[in-house]
């Protein structure tokens, strides 16, 4: 069976192309399409199975691929393929889903539904968009953007998204069910650290430094309890985060390794995930390796908690509700053991056997099947 996976761009890493590489799994001569990619940024992973890119897919663009977001929809028309393919899957955020690469069935691993179309906040950001502008501006380009994220959706025979979160937006936007299949978190890689002795208090957060993160509540909130807090990752975000934050208690840790990552994990007394989140699988690995999770009440995070078992969930974006978090997060002796074993529900297996059971379902066999 020919497939071909269309990506909405490689040209950084981290939950979607964690993805990727277990897609990969299961169809391991499958031809990537991305609207750009960087080698170097995502480690070399993907290099034997790019088919093709876009037109935007140059040095200066992949480095600032936020200016170029109104250009995306024209260059996914654009990235086009006459290879015959039995099957494409999307895995997107986004555009990965317009790309005009042609095939009897295509399937849709849904991440998100377009945010820069359907959530402007997502653009506050932007330096091409000054914020103060954005009735102007940031508001005629999301409108024309849902547009094509409707049109683009139209092109999908089946969709599957990676939470009930996003299945309800689904729902809402596309007017279309999804069967919910969660990411996979490698639990062979992230587990409980025997050798992480611990003896260093500190709190973690960790991913992409965007604004929706909201990391700035997890550092005003160590720093005001004077704890401390290691921040996992690199971002837009980075400067404005850098000089907020009190470095006696804010340490920035920009690409750890897998085996590093797992030990911050593994050490951290918990960690804290303040966002509206799609899903949040750096939170699903830090359950992995036995560490409770601090979240926000919306999107992913209610997914992946279970309330005062495997975490603690909060009802406000605020320092103060982090904090309030934190205070009762140290009156719990939790069973790290425990929260290892529920994060199983996870794992890559459950994953793939989930999203086999699909295909099945849809009349597709696999090498893995």
């Amino acid at each position: 069976m020919r497939v071909a996976i269309l990506h909405d761009y490689l040209n950084q890493y981290g939950g979607a192309e964690r993805v990727l590489e277990v897609l990969l799994e299961i169809f391991p001569s499958a031809d990537i399409y991305t609207l750009l990619y960087d080698k170097e940024r995502t480690f070399g992973k993907f290099e034997k199975n790019i088919k093709k890119t876009s037109f935007l897919n140059i040095p200066f663009v992949r480095r600032r691929h936020r200016m170029f977001i109104p250009f995306m929809p024209l260059a996914s028309r654009f990235l086009r393929s006459k290879e015959k393919y039995d099957l494409v899957f999307s895995s997107t955020a986004g555009y990965g889903k317009g790309f005009r690469v042609e095939a009897p069935y295509h399937i849709s691993y849904c991440l998100s539904p377009l945010r820069y179309a359907w959530e402007i906040d997502y653009l506050k950001d932007m330096p091409f968009s000054p914020w103060p502008l954005k009735e102007m501006v940031v508001r005629p380009i999301a409108k024309w953007l849902r547009n094509w994220d409707i049109k683009s959706s139209s092109r999908v025979n089946v969709f599957f998204a990676d939470s009930n979160y996003i299945k309800s937006k689904v729902k809402a936007y596309y007017k279309r069910d999804a069967v919910v299949v969660y990411p996979p978190v490698d639990t062979k890689m992230f587990y409980p650290d025997k050798n992480e002795k611990g003896n260093e208090e500190y709190y973690m957060m960790a991913g992409r430094l965007l604004y929706y993160k909201r990391y700035d509540l997890g550092i005003l909130a160590c720093a005001r309890l004077r704890k401390k807090l290691k921040v996992i990752g690199m971002g837009p975000e980075f400067e404005k985060l850098e000089k907020l934050a009190d470095p006696s208690y804010v340490k920035f840790i920009p690409h750890p390794k897998d085996e590093e990552l797992r030990k911050l994990y593994s050490g951290a007394k918990a960690f804290i995930f303040p966002q509206i989140e799609d899903f949040g699988l750096v939170a699903a690995e830090a359950q992995a390796c036995g560490t409770p999770v601090i979240a926000y009440n919306v999107g992913g995070g209610p997914e992946i908690v279970l309330n005062r078992r495997t975490g603690i969930l909060f009802d406000k974006q605020t320092p103060e509700a982090v904090m309030q978090a934190i205070g009762e997060s140290m009156k719990i002796k939790w069973d790290r053991k425990y929260i290892s074993k529920e994060a199983q529900r996870f794992s890559k297996e459950n994953f793939k056997k989930n999203l086999l059971s699909c295909l099945n379902c849809c009349g597709f066999k696999t090498d893995e099947a």
